[in-house]
């Protein structure tokens, strides 16, 4: 894998020659008809031996030891899925972000849109809109549109948002806010957010640090 000079004749000759009584093969000889890397052998009575890269050296032992081959598989397994919990807890860290830009976002519209005395009903109405317009902007689509067009999926439309589609979803939630405290219209609103949704996916997309945050789900 990692090394293009390795000669492939030189190890189809060893590779017949294996098992026979006059066979034998020291690092050393490897090392120099197949000219391989990751096998080292030194001369010396305390620096001396043969060293081997770890990729290498865990063949070894899993050649030799089949409670040893057993033992890395384990820990494989325990490492990734350790490292699914990370990856799925950096998704819950992006979910937990938007909500709280959420309730940032409906206080503003409680403050500025929502009438004196308003029903509950009302006010859900008022909010909803207002989730709608940011669906809007960043998925080109409402709730309803989405429930349509998926009638077999169960959750909403942000539910299957990917990393990008939520970092980008937190930051318009909290322009949106500003602009409702500024007393833009909604129409006017909705054409600014959608642009920067477009410049800020744009950059998003091309993010190597967002890709780390990715749930193994997407």
């Amino acid at each position: 894998m990692h090394n293009p000079d390795f000669k492939g004749i030189e190890f189809e000759t060893f590779k017949k020659q294996a098992g026979m009584n006059s066979f034998s093969l020291t690092p050393k000889k490897w090392t120099k008809a197949t000219n391989a890397i990751g096998v080292l052998s030194k001369a010396g009575r305390y620096g001396g031996g043969t060293y081997a890269h770890i990729d290498i050296a865990f063949e070894f032992g899993s050649w030799l030891s089949a409670e040893f081959k057993l033992y890395l598989i384990k820990e494989f397994q325990r490492l990734k899925i350790e490292e699914n919990k990370r990856l799925a807890l950096g998704w819950d860290v992006k979910r937990i972000l938007t909500k709280i830009n959420y309730r940032i976002h409906t206080d503003s519209i409680k403050a500025r849109l929502i009438p004196s005395r308003i029903s509950k009903a009302q006010a859900s109405i008022i909010y909803a809109n207002e989730a709608d317009l940011l669906n809007m902007a960043l998925f080109g689509m409402t709730a309803k549109d989405w429930r349509n067009k998926n009638p077999n999926k169960d959750g909403n439309i942000r539910d299957y948002a990917d990393v990008s589609q939520l970092v980008c979803l937190a930051n318009l939630e909290t322009l949106n806010a500003e602009f409702i405290r500024q007393g833009v219209l909604s129409s006017k609103r909705l054409l600014r957010l959608n642009e920067i949704a477009i410049i800020q996916m744009q950059s998003l997309l091309g993010n190597p640090e967002v890709k780390k945050l990715e749930s193994p789900k997407n």
